[in-house]
């Protein structure tokens, strides 16, 4: 059997894809290796499908509990990828150490178990931080497409545009108004605005909906006179095949906009209260768009804040970057008119 490089990330959609830079390392440090993944089931399921990692298996399953028990209680796949493992990575807190040595037990050779949230970590940006912790150098100059799609990624996303009546090859503005938090959020006045400012420049816009967003979509499209389309509750491969077609992508501090940022599409990131020095996604085609500054001491203090000026942006001034994302691209694709999407391999 191959040898494996078992990697274990508990986070969310968002902090899994903040993780991607560190799996490219691991897998340039070990080309001959199998790259596995114990993760959340959507973000894990794109990472194999755009050859990122060459297996996985749900974070919250029955085949990783055992690891938090004892080697005695562990069975199944991830026992098996253990037992041929010359290094375990567990992105996360062990206190009482007991998760190194049920990895170690069962028979990784080297473990690695350290939260990106370590106070003994120095860097600043949390994708240096997931670096950091398995012990390479930050980021800088990793710019641009760290994910690309494949064909099979590229036609589902194809294929809903089509269902909704979108042919692609036109300018396509994804926004998604939706985050883990509706704290994060912008008004859907603002969304409102820049959509119809888009499709006023000849753009079609789309309007991304997931589990939580109903609300804030649905006050959008109230207030737009002519209302975009609406994906609702897409899977992630098909979001990931929708943004491969998008010229723009406008979105809060959420995963969607850190897989658009992943995969080289023109994104404009809203920030309010969470410092985009540490989390907004990275690289020159990334715009990242605040309020005020936030003075909120903790994330209780956010909660509990009414006002949010941090999350009150001009729309005018959202609406005048997005436009100027637009008018590049219209400018490039008109100098490379062969060029079917940047993100297909």
């Amino acid at each position: 059997m191959t040898r494996t490089i078992v990697m274990i990330h508990p986070g969310s959609l968002g902090d899994v894809f903040l993780a991607v830079s560190a799996m490219i390392r691991l897998r340039a440090r070990f080309p001959n290796y199998n790259l596995v993944l114990c993760a959340e089931d959507q973000a894990a399921k794109l990472l194999l499908a755009c050859g990122i990692i060459d297996a996985w298996a749900s974070v919250e399953g029955l085949v990783c509990a055992g690891l938090f028990v004892g080697a005695d209680q562990s069975t199944g796949q991830v026992q098996r990828w253990l037992e041929h493992c010359d290094l375990a990575v567990a992105w996360m807190r062990d206190l009482d150490g007991k998760l190194s040595e049920t990895l170690k037990a069962i028979g990784a050779r080297e473990v690695i178990v350290r939260s990106p949230f370590s106070a003994a970590i120095q860097a600043t940006h949390q994708r240096d931080r997931f670096l950091e912790a398995i012990n390479e150098a930050p980021s800088d100059g990793e710019q641009g497409v760290l994910l690309a799609v494949t064909e099979p990624v590229y036609q589902l996303g194809r294929a809903c545009l089509e269902e909704h009546g979108v042919m692609t090859g036109g300018p396509l503005v994804v926004i998604h108004p939706g985050s883990g938090s509706v704290h994060k959020c912008v008004s859907p006045e603002t969304l409102a605005y820049v959509a119809g400012v888009v499709q006023t420049f000849g753009a079609i816009s789309v309007v991304l909906e997931g589990p939580a967003d109903r609300e804030p979509v649905e006050r959008l499209l109230h207030l737009c006179v002519n209302p975009p389309i609406v994906l609702r509750s897409r899977d992630i491969l098909t979001v990931a095949g929708v943004l491969s077609q998008t010229r723009l992508f406008v979105g809060q501090d959420s995963g969607v906009t850190h897989l658009a940022g992943l995969m080289g599409v023109r994104t404009v990131a809203l920030f309010g209260p969470t410092d985009p020095d540490r989390w907004a996604p990275q690289g020159t085609h990334i715009t990242v768009v605040q309020g005020a500054s936030c003075f909120c001491q903790s994330w209780a203090d956010v909660s509990r804040c009414r006002e949010k000026p941090c999350l009150e942006i001009p729309r005018d001034h959202v609406a005048a970057v997005c436009l100027a994302h637009l008018k590049e691209t219209r400018v490039s694709r008109e100098s490379t008119p062969d060029v079917l999407s940047p993100t297909i391999p």
